[in-house]
This record gives C-alpha cells, structure tokens and sequence, in this order.
C-alpha cells in the first residue's frame, strides 16, 4: 500500500484545489489518470472556474459534496450540478465544456475523477450523464456504515451509472467512529482511498491512520479494511479494471502515442476537433 497527501496546485483560470492523482500516480491506478479535491469557504479560490476547454480520449467524472457548478458543453448540455449530485461526461472523439462554480456559504466541496478510455474507444461518440442525488443509492451496512454507490456494486444494489466504457465502481464512503469497513475487491483491479472528513485506519503500520486529504493506493488483494478513528470517517473508494495501455497525456487530451495527440490539438487550431456527424 502506499500512501501519500494530496498537493495544492492551480487549474483552470485560477482554481485552488489539492491534487491527489496526477501523472504521477497514474501508472499505478491505471484506468484512473486524476483526482482533483476543490475545497474551501472563500470563493476566491474557486469562482473563476473552468472556462471552456476540450477533452478527447477520457471520461471526467465530477462529484458535488457542498455547492452548485453549472456547465455547458458542444453537444448541447446545460445546466447545474448541486449538492450529491454526479457529472460523468464521456469526451470520447472530442468535446468542449465548461464548469463554473458559483458562490457557496459555507465549505464548497467537490472532486474530479478522470477514467481513461481504452484505445478502441478513444474517438467514440461523446456522451453525458447527470445524474441527480436522489436517483444515487444509499446503502446502509452493519455498524452505521453508509455507502453512496455511485458506480459498481454492493451488497446487491447497483449503482445509477452503467454501461461504463472500462468496467470500474465509485462510492462515498461514511463510516462511523470506530466502526469497521470490509469491501472485497478483484485481485487484478486497481483500486485507491481518498480520505476527505476524519481519519481511519487503513493498515499503514505504526498505528499511523489517514486523514483528511491523504490518498491510499492498494496493492493487489482481494479485500479492503478500514477502522474510522474517534471522529469516524468520510472517503472516496475506487475500483477499476486497468487497460495498460501507452498513455500520451497532454493536459485535457489523453491519447495512446504523441502523434495521435499531436493531431488533437492541430484540430483544435484548425477548428475541425469537434466531430459531427
């Protein structure tokens, strides 16, 4: 296991958030490239957004916990994602959106999740997904655990986000104080924890347990453990069946070679990046 805390770092036209998975960290959650954490109560630090801005070759997936972004895109999307709610935006061949955060009273908390697509499926169609709080299950487990399922399964519910391009879950994990958390997982998928309220402890070694804003990345096994610590704890998990495939990121687009993302963004001077039918 290996773990290691997010790092603070600017994106779009000036958005403070913590990066947990970056290139870096890629190679070893493989079919996931990203996970931004973009929290804070001065909306200084968040709404200047994301103004418009491609993506090719990936899915971008953003979960609210606290606050509303609205968003609009080139296939004709508009609109806003609130409190629970969940964006899975596929880009596929080519698209162009926007996300910006509006001013929020209070903690504003959301992240972004990148999932890889395979080559066979880089230029495919895009397509979107949003997906509303009250349609993602709550599953109650013994002790007071309760999982927001967002994608996969669990303890017979599934989650609202389905016919996924690499076969993956995503959940919101809450567990109370002291309270145990065992979820199996597939030997040969990778799989990581990101710590965003409280602690737990996830078997460092040396009584050390993981706090707010600490990434956990599994090794290969086929379960997960966790103990939350006296104030409980709040987490992201995920799982996905890796593609292990060459990887040419440059920043929105990632391809499988330089030359296929060479062409993207001669498109994108061009004009022709977006395909119509």
């Amino acid at each position: 296991m290996r773990a290691q805390r997010s790092r603070p770092t600017l994106e779009g036209a000036g958005v403070r958030l913590k990066r947990a998975i970056g290139p870096y960290e890629a190679p070893l959650v493989d079919p996931f490239l990203l996970l931004d954490d973009f929290h804070s109560t001065d909306p200084a630090d968040y709404t200047a957004g994301f103004p418009w801005h491609p993506h090719r070759g990936i899915e971008t997936v953003t979960y609210m916990i606290r606050g509303t972004v609205r968003h609009g895109d080139s296939i004709g999307n508009s609109g806003a994602i609130n409190d629970g709610d969940v964006q899975w935006m596929t880009a596929g061949g080519g698209i162009l959106h926007q996300e910006m955060p509006a001013p929020y009273d209070g903690v504003f908390q959301g992240f972004q999740l990148w999932v890889n697509l395979p080559a066979s499926d880089k230029m495919m169609a895009p397509r979107y997904r949003d997906v509303l709080m009250q349609h993602i299950p709550t599953v109650s487990l013994p002790g007071g655990i309760k999982v927001k399922l967002i994608a996969g399964e669990l303890d017979g519910n599934r989650g609202p986000v389905r016919d996924l391009v690499v076969p993956c879950e995503y959940m919101d994990v809450k567990v109370p104080a002291g309270g145990k958390f065992s979820h199996g997982t597939r030997k040969d998928w990778s799989a990581f924890a990101y710590v965003f309220e409280g602690s737990a402890d996830f078997g460092l070694g040396d009584e050390r347990i993981a706090g707010p804003e600490e990434l956990l990345i599994f090794g290969a096994g086929d379960k997960v453990e966790t103990t939350a610590g006296e104030g409980g704890a709040r987490f992201l998990f995920a799982s996905g069946r890796p593609l292990r495939e060459p990887v040419a990121w440059g920043g929105p687009i990632v391809m499988n070679t330089k030359e296929e993302l060479d062409l993207a963004f001669e498109e994108l001077r061009r004009g022709t990046f977006i395909k119509t039918k």
